[in-house]
C-alpha cells in the first residue's frame, strides 16, 4: 500500500480527481515522460484513522485508483483497476464475487526491535489468556476496525502456534479488497503498538 497525505485546504481538489503524484517514482509504472498520474477516490472508502490522531485533530482516508495524465484512462497496472476491470467482465457473464478473510500471525521482535520467526505463542484452536499471548492484540484491532466501519462478527486464536482470525462480514471483491488492504494495515500497526519488548508479537 502507498499512501499521500494532504491538508484539509487540499481535500475539495483531491475529492475533484485533481491529486497529482510522479508514476515514475514507483517501480512497474511509468517511465519519466509518463510522471504525470492521478488518483481517483472512492467515496465509499472513507474513514476515519483511529490511531492518528493529533491535538484533537482527526486524520482521514481515502482509498484511490490510479488514472494517466489525461486524467480519464484508468491506469492498467493499479491492481484497484484491474480487479475492476476483471468484475466487470465477469459480470456481464452473469458472474459476481463476495469474499470473506483473515487470518493472520504474530510473531516476537529482538532485541532490536527486529520481526523473528519466533511465533507469538503456544495456543492452540479457540484458546485463552493467559497461553493466547495476542488476545488483547486482537480486541485492539477489532475495536479500530469497527471505528472504521467494519462488521466483526468473530475473533479468536486458530489451529496453529501464533495464527489467529477476525472474522469480519463479507461483501463483493472490490469492497473487500479494499478492508484487506486497510486490515492489513490496522493489523501491522496494532501488533507493532503491543511490540514494545522482546516478547511481544509483530504481524505477518
Amino acid at each position: 500500500m502507498k499512501n499521500v497525505a494532504i491538508t484539509l485546504s487540499q481535500l475539495e481538489k483531491a475529492l475533484d480527481n485533481e491529486c497529482m503524484f510522479d508514476g515514475s517514482s514507483i517501480d512497474g509504472f511509468v517511465r519519466i515522460d509518463e510522471s504525470d498520474m492521478y488518483l481517483h477516490p472512492d467515496y465509499d472508502t472513507w474513514a476515519i484513522v483511529p490511531w492518528r490522531k493529533h491535538e484533537n485533530i482527526q486524520t482521514g482516508r481515502l482509498i484511490c485508483s490510479v488514472y494517466k495524465a489525461d486524467n480519464e484512462t484508468p491506469f492498467e497496472r493499479d491492481p484497484r483497476n484491474v480487479l475492476i476491470k476483471v468484475m466487470e467482465e465477469a459480470k456481464q457473464h452473469g458472474y459476481g464475487f463476495n469474499v470473506g478473510p483473515c487470518e493472520f500471525f504474530l510473531f516476537k521482535l529482538d532485541e532490536d526491535g527486529k520481526p523473528t520467526i519466533e511465533l507469538g505463542d503456544e495456543a492452540g484452536y479457540f484458546d485463552l489468556n493467559p497461553i493466547d499471548h495476542g488476545e488483547n492484540c486482537r480486541r485492539d484491532i477489532c475495536l479500530a476496525l469497527e471505528e472504521m466501519g467494519y462488521t466483526i462478527e468473530a475473533s479468536h486464536h486458530e489451529v496453529a502456534q501464533g495464527q489467529h482470525e477476525i472474522d469480519f462480514q463479507f461483501g463483493d471483491g472490490l469492497l473487500t479488497a479494499d478492508r484487506v488492504i486497510t486490515f492489513k494495515h490496522v493489523v501491522k500497526t496494532y501488533a507493532t503498538k503491543k511490540c514494545i519488548n522482546p516478547t511481544s508479537p509483530s504481524a505477518g
